[in-house]
């Protein structure tokens, strides 16, 4: 009887030997072939050498890191993407327990007796253990095992990703309410001027050098500016308060900025465009995913071949608990079982239909993400030689229009043009000041971008 046994578990040994998971080189096969041809460099740059990961260090604003800190520390949105993560390596530590064998402790007791009366009623006490075993013949477990491992860790190169995406989120914002800021401070400067205008004009009025005309004019400015400080008030407390809530703050509009942009540092080095395919986490994530489908059809079909069970029991029953462990009183069993699925109505087939086609899915959503990668950093590279030039033709302007302004104002005081040119030319200045303003911050923004399209870590 006792030799049966051994023979089983060579025979079961020989038989896991026959079943097949997926190597991780069909794998990387598989995904490659979801890739396009891709260029040895990237179109719209010139910078190709080594990436630096801590590029945006060169912010170099203390104030925004302290910000990005307390974002990641206390972000509600990160902190759902936390506890997915903990939820997954939950599911894979639980699916990873079906490979070993499960432990049960059993207790009772019996009363048993006839209701004649005839017979004495008698009491029993059992006590025992069971221990049952799947042997993972062909991988089913395995493969499920591996499959939650894979989507564990997609899960948490998503939180790695979405930490990144944070800390961009928090910079663009930062900037955003600095350049509210800065557009803030231009026109109550530009309000200043303009009451002084006003001032001057109403004495050259009450002298009878200018016309009522003049009075309205600038009048009219004079509201017109204001009305402008308050939509730009408005403005600068929504970007503030989006901050506060990106950092888990009450949205209450206090948050202390800066009173200047930091200064545009150079385009980082882009390296190579295979490389950001193994630096960035989404694209990780998205690969581990295809790996987690491989592993699931791995997994329906071996759900579809006979599944083996081992089952050993021992315990003992006794009418006096202190005599349960005597050996006469206790038992052992060691049972095998075989299941053969035979008809199941097509519910394992319809199985592996779904996970073919999950792996489809995800070999698809793969290649697509790499797509969307090379997209975000050449048109971000594009867009930074782009703002580049513009940012240099709008300095230009910007200093233009100031001397044409200083211009008209000589010859207004002189009697030479009338204050509608006036006001007409110091619109253009104000509106190349603010422009220049929002430009910056824009170009600040597109090396954020790019950095968060490269892979770099904050």
């Amino acid at each position: 009887m006792f030799k049966v046994y051994p023979i089983l578990l060579i025979s079961v040994f020989l038989l896991s030997s026959c079943a097949t998971t997926t190597s991780q080189q069909k794998i990387n096969e598989s995904v490659a072939d979801e890739l396009p041809d891709i260029n040895e460099v990237w179109v719209n740059s010139t910078l190709n050498s080594e990436f630096n990961v801590n590029w945006s260090d060169r912010f170099n604003d203390a104030k925004l890191k302290t910000y990005i800190k307390e974002a990641l520390t206390n972000n509600k949105d990160l902190a759902v993407a936390a506890a997915n993560v903990d939820r997954s390596w939950a599911l894979a530590r639980q699916a990873g327990a079906a490979l070993k064998p499960s432990i049960g402790l059993t207790a009772g007791t019996s009363n048993s007796g006839n209701f004649t009366g005839q017979s004495d009623a008698s009491n029993s006490i059992n006590l025992g253990a069971q221990v049952n075993w799947e042997i993972d013949i062909w991988g089913r477990v395995r493969s499920g095992v591996m499959a939650a491992q894979s989507s564990a860790e997609a899960t948490e190169l998503d939180f790695k990703f979405a930490k990144d995406s944070l800390a961009a989120t928090v910079t663009r914002a930062y900037l955003l309410a600095v350049e509210a800021n800065l557009q803030l401070k231009l026109n109550e400067k530009i309000l200043a001027d303009t009451a002084e205008r006003v001032r001057i004009v109403q004495v050259q009025f009450d002298n009878g050098m200018v016309s009522s005309q003049d009075v309205s004019l600038i009048q009219s400015e004079f509201a017109a500016v204001q009305e402008q400080i308050e939509a730009v008030k408005g403005g600068q407390r929504n970007a503030t308060r989006a901050l506060e809530v990106l950092m888990g703050r009450y949205p209450s509009a206090e948050l202390e900025l800066t009173d200047t942009l930091p200064d545009i540092p150079e385009l980082p080095s882009a390296g190579l465009p295979s490389d950001v395919l193994e630096r960035r986490p989404d694209v990780i994530a998205a690969e581990r995913r295809v790996a987690a489908s491989f592993n699931r059809v791995d997994q329906a079909k071996a759900a579809k071949l006979p599944s083996i069970s081992l089952t050993s029991t021992v315990g003992g029953t006794s009418g006096q608990l202190s005599d349960i462990l005597d050996p006469a009183n206790t038992l052992w069993t060691i049972g095998s079982n075989l299941l053969a699925p035979l008809f199941d109505g097509g519910s394992r087939d319809a199985q592996l239909e779904a996970a073919t086609a999950e792996q489809k899915q995800a070999l698809a959503s793969y290649g697509q993400t790499a797509l969307n990668v090379f997209q975000e950093v050449e048109s971000s590279l594009d867009l930074g030689s782009e703002l580049e030039s513009r940012l240099k033709l709008l300095e230009l302007s910007a200093s233009e229009a100031q001397k044409a302004l200083n211009i008209v104002q000589l010859r207004y005081n002189s009697g030479e043009t009338d204050l509608l040119d006036v006001l007409t030319v110091q619109q253009r200045v104000t509106s190349a000041e603010s422009n220049l303003i929002s430009l910056k911050r824009n170009i600040l923004d597109q090396r954020v971008n790019l950095h968060l399209a490269l892979g770099g870590q904050w």
